[in-house]
């Protein structure tokens, strides 16, 4: 597998690929060429190989945790890029639910019965997503979030650590939701909201490939 990234969270994707047993060839970074990637502080040995590369002979995955520079990454390299996936093994993930290329899942992580999830979605440590959800392309489901039965997240939202969203609600694209907040209401798309209950506090600007 390939890497593209080789901040923060290629460490955590590398150590889910370490442990299922499949090998990073190499990173993509516009770090220094030859810099070195590590893993948990100790030097593993993988050099970044630039920035642009032709086409790869193995999957990629974009180990970027911003989500839209997530987007913006594959937008330039899908042509080049197969997407592969990293899905620790004790992710409980239901045989009835659907995975996009690129998505990652974290230690613990819980995807119930009939829940898609996008593409280049980060599902992070033991976050909860129940029974038909629809998490849009470029999400991320932070740490212990809590997503009931039937909520869509729409493209590039953001859920905080430890958000409670419950059932039937309909979270807009390109939203942030902070850290804590419960969720009771529908939130259009690019609003911040924070709170319980959620209140939203300001609106941003859409993404330039949105507009």
């Amino acid at each position: 597998m390939y890497l593209y990234g080789a901040g923060g969270h290629s460490k955590v994707i590398t150590d889910i690929l370490n442990s299922l047993g499949v090998e990073v060839i190499g990173v993509f970074d516009d770090l220094p060429l030859g810099a070195k990637l590590t893993t948990m502080a100790i030097d593993s040995g993988i050099r970044v190989q630039g920035e642009t590369f032709p086409k790869l002979d193995a999957p990629l995955i974009i180990s970027v945790g911003d989500n839209q520079r997530r987007a913006e990454l594959d937008l330039m390299l899908r042509t080049n890029a197969e997407y592969g996936q990293a899905i620790h093994g004790t992710a409980i993930i239901s045989a009835k639910s659907t995975i996009g290329e690129g998505t990652v899942i974290l230690q613990g992580a819980i995807v119930q019965s009939a829940v898609q999830v996008g593409r280049h979605v980060l599902v992070n440590t033991a976050a909860s997503i129940d029974h038909d959800n629809e998490i849009g392309d470029y999400a991320h489901i932070s740490p212990h979030a809590t997503l009931c039965g039937h909520v869509k997240v729409g493209e590039g939202t953001h859920i905080g650590a430890g958000a409670v969203v419950i059932p039937s609600i309909r979270i807009g694209k390109w939203c942030t939701i902070g850290a804590g907040t419960v969720v009771i209401r529908d939130i259009p798309d690019y609003a911040t909201a924070v709170g319980n209950p959620a209140k939203i506090i300001k609106m941003r600007k859409p993404p330039v490939f949105d507009q």
